[in-house]
């Protein structure tokens, strides 16, 4: 609903809907030099500055009113992530602090003694976090069943863990091992549950790619392995022959992929009407393509 641009200087220009973060005139002065780094939710915006501060505008419940943990946010911030209504905010110490709407993550409250040390990244998914610690372990809060809760798999999630993958995701995560093995978790059927193709997931997978109900990932053989909802393209059984090899790249937009392979063309399936279906277009999709947005 709004933007922000960070300029050359360090200056942030803002614009779109006024109450969900197009309007920063209430944080204009923090906006003016130093910013190098903007996040953005649903309705709200996060800037790291160069000190290492934060500096938050947009709707206040959804983490646009930093203030209850203003202290936390003076210095020392290296990333800030957002779920749909939320914020996380990974620190040069390791630790992690938290704002936004409690639902969606804004209260780590329960898993806080985990956060107070050892994180290296923050991925969100709409609803939920996962952060990664040093040691390749995992720590999720949010809403449960939207993957805040990896009970189910935690035995998997103690070490090894390299990436987490979630951004774009409606209430699942896919997490990517040192072996290249997968572990999934939240809403079966927007992807938490991969049971359906783990046999293929157990080794080699290099990159994992989500869209709101639906994942795909890469294999070092450049194969593709899908799952989720069907129709979101979890199924892809219909361009199966060509994903076999040759991948090198898959994007997506909230209901279908794309992926590029190696010769320069581009594959595609999931919602017909959301990119799914690039029939009208394929013959300027066989080569020289070399990214999908």
């Amino acid at each position: 609903m709004a933007f922000a641009a960070i300029k050359a200087d360090g200056s942030v220009v803002t614009w779109g809907d006024a109450g969900r973060g197009g309007d920063s005139s209430a944080v204009a002065t923090l906006l003016t030099e130093g910013v190098v780094q903007v996040c953005g939710n649903a309705s709200a915006f996060a800037a790291i500055k160069a000190d290492g501060s934060v500096v938050t505008w947009g709707e206040g419940d959804c983490g646009g009113d930093s203030s209850e943990v203003a202290p936390l946010l003076t210095e020392g911030v290296v990333q800030v992530c957002g779920s749909r209504m939320a914020f996380a905010a990974v620190k040069a110490d390791g630790s992690v602090v938290t704002w936004g709407d409690a639902g969606c993550g804004g209260d780590s409250s329960v898993v806080a003694p985990l956060l107070t040390e050892g994180v290296v990244q923050v991925s969100a998914n709409i609803q939920a976090f996962a952060a990664i610690k040093a040691d390749g372990s995992v720590v999720t809060w949010g809403e449960a069943c939207c993957g805040g809760d990896s009970s189910a798999v935690a035995p998997l999630l103690t070490d090894g863990v390299v990436q987490v993958c979630g951004c774009g995701s409606l209430m699942a995560f896919a997490a990517i091992k040192g072996d290249g093995g997968v572990v999934t978790w939240g809403e079966g059927e927007c992807g938490g549950d991969s049971s359906a193709v783990a046999p293929l997931l157990t080794e080699g997978v290099v990159q994992v790619c989500s869209n709101s109900q639906a994942f795909a990932a890469i294999k070092a053989d450049g194969g593709v392995v899908t799952w989720g909802d069907a129709g979101c393209g979890g199924d892809s059984s219909a361009v199966a022959p060509l994903l076999t090899e040759g991948v090198v790249q898959v994007c997506s937009n909230s209901q279908a992929f794309a992926a590029i392979k190696a010769d320069g063309s581009v594959v595609t399936w999931g919602e017909g009407d959301c990119g799914g279906d690039s029939s009208e277009v394929a013959p300027l999709l066989t080569k020289g393509i070399v990214q999908v947005c």
